[in-house]
């Protein structure tokens, strides 16, 4: 009696899994929302835009910081993904480990183009990987991702000289210099060190656009967008940041 109550719990649950991966695997009638089991087309991708783009990613933190994270095949994404990627945005980020990119935007295997450095700086070989991104991967959005707490911008803001690591932060220092704060100026000082990441988010931004004139041309046509936002690591959500 006790075996057959065990296999019958057994069969429940195994049903029950089955019908949760059979919901997942539902294409829904929306075509522009993004399956999460399956990898992005060639044709899904053309009739993407950049604003469509930009509500995907913004659903999909939302998704992360609310712990509502969709289960992904990441078997299947490696299969279907082997022949060719198409990814709706690229992001640029800092390489701090508390970031996992395409975690935070509930994405996954293919589905964006991602550099990883610290302080989120771009020099001329990350832009042109900005470039590829968008002329040959086809990507609608640009995203220059900063977070709270930044190391390489409490560096900055400390005018450390370390190393390699000296060239990499003065990167930064131009965000430094343009924001002035009453108070503590070292990284002590919290509203000091939240302010300098947004605006190295925003000099990022124009330094793409102005070190890019395919990049710039792509922004002016509105085949693309860039954007910009600062991750705060303490929830998880991210503070979406325009150009100005």
């Amino acid at each position: 009696m006790f075996k057959i109550k065990l296999l019958s719990i057994g069969l429940v649950t195994a049903f029950a899994l089955f019908s949760c991966n059979n919901q997942n695997s539902v294409k829904p009638k929306n075509n522009s929302v993004m399956l999460h089991d399956t990898v992005m087309t060639l044709a899904e991708q053309k009739l993407l835009t950049p604003d469509s783009v930009v509500k995907i990613l913004k659903n999909g933190n939302k998704h992360f910081y609310k712990n509502k994270i969709t289960l992904k095949n990441d078997s299947l994404r490696i299969h279907l993904t082997a022949s060719g990627q198409y990814p709706i945005a690229a992001v640029l980020s800092c390489s701090d480990s508390r970031i996992p990119v395409e975690e935070v935007f509930d994405k996954g295997i293919g589905d964006l183009f991602v550099t990883r450095i610290a302080g989120n700086i771009a020099d001329t070989d990350i832009i042109g990987g900005m470039e590829y991104a968008c002329k040959v991967s086809g990507v609608k959005v640009i995203m220059v991702l900063g977070h709270e707490h930044c190391g390489a911008v409490k560096a900055a803001i400390d005018k450390v000289k370390t190393g390699n690591m000296t060239a990499l932060i003065n990167e930064i220092s131009p965000a430094v210099d343009a924001i002035h704060i009453k108070g503590d100026n070292t990284s002590k000082n919290n509203l000091l060190v939240h302010a300098v990441a947004i605006k190295n988010v925003q000099l990022t931004m124009k330094k793409i656009i102005t070190h890019s004139e395919l990049i710039g041309q792509l922004i002016q046509t509105k085949a693309i967008k860039i954007i910009g936002g600062i991750y705060d690591i303490d929830s998880g959500k991210i503070s979406f940041i325009d150009l100005q």
